[in-house]
């Protein structure tokens, strides 16, 4: 049975349980997908000396879920009641602290906020048999499954975004990591690392660059150098189990807010040498949290403390890939034109990439670029602008003609002899501007633009979705003003 198969045969089974919406069908499938995987991990670690599982034995998965066909398996009401009342409960009450290996503490995390949505016993051994036909101490099957997983990341792009959140396009991540190019060694970073597409994206890089090699050692080493922090549960959980399917059985994945540290405060052992993200944009912070940054970056959107958080957080000649709104290119208050200020004169920001405006559709209409920079010391002789064009034929991208790898051939092929380009129109696709040039231009980085946004056709819901930011980003910036003035007031 192919994964596909598997996962319209999963969500038939859900579907006939009153389950509903791509979410919940994904937080269902999600702890039992944990469980079996960790278990086949724990056969492999059970190999070694001295392991010793924060699992009951009673509550691993070749105990209570393999139908062993001799009449015994748990289905019916029998099973609900052992799900909830059993297995959860006593998964949610496990005890760990510091000194809890990660390898056990990552149960409790998944199990922290899971919940189990079937109602009936009997389509729940139905889900939890099609599993077993799935082995994950297969290589195959198990990378196969994997791809599918991230498959159904994907599918929540149906799904309203949360806080600024939404899926980043693996066609992105998978760009953005390989121009950046990380090194074996290097520590990779996702400081709102959502459900890991960077993090298994730098993981996908390395290990191809260094396939070559087939050392084990080199494999660990890649594992333990990425970082991920992420806020919100579910998002966490969804990370984690990315991870897990893809071979790192420790993830190295926080559950917290990076914004809540205190950017003035890092430690040279706390810097990282790549940095790799989408930050959420649109959202808020308490002012409490405002105040982890100086006073030249604190802002009422999040992309702008992230973006000083990055700042902040990098290791000299240490790399990064962000992708950013345009309000971050063209926004001139305080915090936006201190932070690009300091890129330029900090940090070489050689080049900036103009996304299409539909790249994330259906999540949000917005448009979006990628800014990448090195920290030097020394600062910016020039940064180079390129507007990536919708691909002939496309009118916007979309669910169903999604951004591909592909897509992006004429900026790796642009990127390795950089040049200037002038459409037929006049307008420039693109430029090399100095660190004058910008300067002059009140550090408006709002160039090589898209000339025709009127004419891009985009989809009901999506045109919602864009008045709905808008309006957010509004009430935002009014709120940002009347804390500023209440500041002066106080003062």
């Amino acid at each position: 049975m192919s994964m596909e198969t598997l996962i319209k045969r999963l969500e038939n089974i859900m579907r006939g349980d009153d389950l509903s919406g791509k979410v919940q069908y994904l937080r269902q499938i999600v702890w039992m997908i944990f469980l079996k995987i960790y278990d086949a991990k724990e056969e492999e670690w059970e190999f070694t000396d001295n392991y010793i599982s924060i699992v009951p034995d009673y509550l691993k998965w070749r105990e209570w879920a393999v139908d062993k066909q001799d009449g015994k398996a748990m289905t019916g009401d029998d099973l609900i009641y052992f799900v909830n009342n059993v297995l959860f409960k006593t998964l949610k009450d496990i005890e760990i602290d510091e000194q809890t290996p990660k390898k056990h503490r990552i149960v409790k995390y998944i199990f922290e906020d899971a919940a189990n949505y079937m109602k009936d016993g009997v389509k729940l051994r139905q889900m939890i048999n099609a599993f077993n036909e799935v082995d994950f101490t297969d290589y195959t099957e198990a990378h196969e499954f994997g791809d599918m997983y991230e498959g159904m990341l994907k599918d929540l792009q149906d799904s309203k975004r949360d806080g600024g959140e939404f899926y980043t396009p693996r066609a992105l991540t998978d760009f953005i990591v390989e121009m950046v190019a990380p090194e074996i060694g290097q520590s990779i970073g996702d400081f709102a690392c959502g459900t890991g597409g960077f993090l298994v994206s730098a993981l996908k890089y390395l290990i191809k660059k260094y396939e070559h090699t087939n050392n084990p050692a080199d494999r660990q080493i890649i594992n333990e150098s990425l970082i991920g922090i992420e806020k919100k549960s579910f998002p966490y959980s969804l990370g984690l189990t990315n991870l897990i399917l893809h071979d790192v059985d420790e993830p190295n994945i926080s559950y917290d807010n990076s914004l809540k540290a205190n950017v003035r405060e890092f430690e040279d052992r706390e810097l990282v040498d790549i940095i790799v993200m989408n930050p959420p944009y649109g959202g808020t912070e308490d002012e409490i949290v405002k105040k982890n940054f100086p006073q030249e970056h604190r802002s009422g959107e999040t992309a702008d403390l992230f973006m000083s958080l990055i700042i902040h957080k990098l290791r000299m000649n240490g790399k990064v890939g962000v992708v950013l709104p345009d309000g971050f290119l063209f926004g001139d208050d305080g915090a936006k034109s201190n932070i690009k200020k300091q890129l330029l004169n900090e940090f070489d920001l050689h080049t900036i990439i103009r996304l299409p405006k539909s790249v994330f559709a259906p999540y949000t209409s917005i448009t979006t670029n990628v800014l990448f920079f090195t920290k030097n010391g020394t600062g910016t002789e020039k940064t180079w602008f390129y507007r990536l064009d919708l691909p002939e034929g496309y009118k916007a991208f979309s669910k169903t003609k999604p951004i591909q790898s592909r897509h992006f051939g004429v900026v790796r092929d642009w990127w390795k002899n950089k040049t200037e380009i002038c459409d037929e129109d006049g307008n420039y696709k693109a430029r090399a501007y100095t660190k004058k040039e910008l300067e002059e231009l009140n550090y408006n980085f709002d160039l090589c633009g898209f000339p025709n946004k009127a004419e891009e056709v985009l989809e009901p819901d999506v045109l919602i979705n864009e008045y709905l930011e808008r309006k957010q980003g509004l009430n935002e910036s009014i709120a940002d003003i009347l804390s500023k003035i209440k500041e002066v007031l106080e003062g």
